[in-house]
């Protein structure tokens, strides 16, 4: 059986017809979705990050274990949205899984934070961090880095807005860029020579124990975040149900040797002593071994990065916007509308695009946009983590309310698996609220902005809580 919530909810008939007529078609192949994966995780974390794990972990040997353990915990989490995805394809991801396992009320929820905080928070971040770049050797004046990003996400949702294939085209070839980039920054890290000197340390290196190590800890997943965008492609998946399944773990299985290479090679280049010290592992690797000249070339490599984030988070954030209009028609009907002839949810874009460009304007209240980033991480970081818990719960709830259904793939392990990826994002939540301080609070306040949603929507008649493509 399913969720009270859920029986509580009673078929839109013109929902169901609207959604026969226009709606998500099966055409997606598992490397799109691989695609998506891989360049929303591949981010500018990778080439930040491993600086601040190596200062937080007494020695190299331990620094890539805590890399391989966050590898590990975002292959538990692929693994629970791959057996979700896979029984219950549908263009909304965590926003449906939520409404079948806790009611559309709660669904409805998600689906306000994801609009106003989640998913449009991080697309601005990864907008500014490709401004701050872009700001060095091409400054626009005092607002420089926020004018770049607000160009790229303009330019981004246009291309997206241009049609499916052009979105998808670009994003194989950004994170296949970005793929054949770090090979080389891993080439150039084993290839480096032992005899030229490793920088030489600026800060200490923090050895005080398990609290240090659990802060590596956060600062590993972060780089990892992202891996679930492919969930929101699972109604577009063409062929078996198990191919969103496939594409989850391929990707995260991809993006896994792709860190744990890329940090044995900064290791090997720099030493674990030199990673810690410096504050661009990249450049300082390249520039090791191939000349100061090199910078130019990481720097380009982390746009391309970051750009690959923002047109895949572009790409996958529309299509819970429109499951909620399809839901709630009469609250966000105006949000609504899937153009047939480009594939795409068209409002969606729009609003999403709108809302993101707010959230860039907004933070320069802290500065000239530099600080951008840090702000748009605190301010996304707690309703991240929290509805992350809350999807990996929904795993075996759905298992107990909901056995009856379908499910082409199944969490080996089961429960553990979830289990344990339930208290890691717990975990985080706490840490989340920790360090980010009062960022974290107006984010907060936007999500509990659309609790008045979900007690209007108790008067609303969503349809019932089924899939995109039904069997």
């Amino acid at each position: 059986m399913i969720t009270p919530a859920a029986q509580r909810s009673v078929m839109n008939p013109a929902a169901a017809s609207g959604r026969a007529a226009a709606g998500p078609r099966r055409s997606l192949l598992v490397s799109d979705a691989v695609a998506v994966v891989v360049g929303t995780v591949v981010g500018s974390g990778i080439f930040f990050m491993p600086s601040l794990v190596a200062a937080n972990t007494p020695n190299g040997a331990t620094m890539l274990g805590v890399w391989i353990v966050g590898a590990l915990i975002a292959m538990a989490g692929a693994l629970c949205y791959a057996e979700l995805a896979a029984a219950y394809p549908d263009a909304g991801g965590d926003y449906f899984f939520l409404g079948r396992a806790f009611g559309p009320e709660i669904g409805l929820l998600f689906g306000w934070a994801r609009m106003t905080v989640i998913q449009t928070g991080a697309i601005a971040a990864a907008a500014f961090i490709a401004g701050n770049y872009l700001s060095v050797s091409a400054p626009l004046g005092r607002w420089s880095p926020a004018i770049y990003a607000a160009v790229i996400v303009i330019a981004l949702t246009g291309l997206n807005l241009a049609g499916l294939r052009f979105g998808k085209a670009v994003q194989m070839l950004l994170a296949g860029s970005v793929t054949a980039g770090l090979v080389l920054v891993a080439v150039a890290g084993f290839w480096a020579r032992s005899g030229v000197p490793t920088p030489v340390p600026t800060a200490p290196v923090n050895a005080a124990g398990f609290g240090a190590i659990g802060l590596a800890m956060i600062f590993v997943l972060y780089s990892f975040g992202g891996w679930n965008e492919a969930a929101y492609f699972s109604a577009e998946m063409g062929g078996s149900r198990r191919n969103i399944a496939s594409a989850l773990l391929i990707g995260v299985g991809l993006v896994a040797v792709i860190y744990v290479v890329a940090n044995a090679a900064f290791l090997n280049g720099l030493g674990h002593a030199g990673m810690a010290g410096s504050e661009a592992v990249a450049v300082d690797l390249l520039g090791k071994t191939l000349g100061s000249g090199s910078a130019a070339a990481v720097g380009l490599l982390v746009v391309i990065a970051v750009l690959g984030t923002v047109n895949a988070s572009i790409l996958t954030g529309a299509r819970s916007n429109y499951a909620i209009a399809r839901d709630f028609p009469s609250l966000f009907g105006w949000l609504g509308g899937w153009k047939v002839e480009t594939g795409v949810p068209a409002r969606a874009l729009i609003v999403q695009a709108g809302i993101t460009l707010v959230l860039i304007g907004g933070s320069l209240a802290f500065g000239n946009g530099a600080d951008g980033v840090e702000a748009m991480v605190a301010y996304t970081a707690p309703a991240f983590w929290f509805f992350f818990f809350l999807s990996g719960l929904a795993v075996m709830v759905l298992r107990a309310w909901d056995a009856g259904h379908p499910r082409p793939f199944r969490v080996p392990l089961f429960p553990l698996v979830p289990f344990l990826f339930c208290l890691v994002c717990l975990w985080m939540l706490c840490s989340a609220v920790v360090y980010a301080g009062i960022g974290s609070l107006v984010g907060v306040a936007v999500l509990l902005a659309g609790v008045p949603l979900v007690w209007l929507s108790g008067n609303q008649n969503p349809h019932k809580i089924e899939t995109e493509n039904t069997p």
